[in-house]
């Protein structure tokens, strides 16, 4: 199981760190990621981390504002948001990679966990 947390309603310019906690058979081999499904839009990819954490990708929109990281040994992945937006609002979802690295594509995630609610208000 995948779980996400650690959202929550906040003022533009506040910080977030959101936490998805895995079980160790979906995730010590695994690339993670998050994406995110703001309101009316389509889901976006957000941020990719590779299995050992040597290597991670941004979407443009969050990229120097949000930090993804892993601690295997937990078996947990974090997203560290700062500089929020208005337009960061959102449902985000952690999930697992089909293979060791990241992906931007959701459809090539063999695992992905219930979503946390991030709103910013301006």
């Amino acid at each position: 199981q995948l779980q996400a947390s650690g959202g929550g309603s906040v003022q533009a310019g506040a910080s977030l760190r959101l936490t998805c906690a895995a079980s160790r058979r979906m995730f010590s081999n695994n690339g993670m990621g998050w994406f995110r499904h703001p309101p009316g839009k389509e889901r976006e990819f957000v941020a990719g981390i590779s299995w050992n954490g040597g290597s991670m990708h941004y979407a443009d929109s969050v990229k120097g504002r949000f930090t993804i990281s892993r601690d295997n040994a937990k078996n947990t992945v974090y997203l560290q948001m700062d500089s929020l937006k208005p337009e960061d609002t959102a449902v985000y979802y952690c999930a697992a990679a089909l293979g060791a690295t990241y992906s931007t594509d959701w459809s090539k995630h063999r695992y992905r966990g219930q979503g946390t609610q991030v709103t910013v208000s301006s």
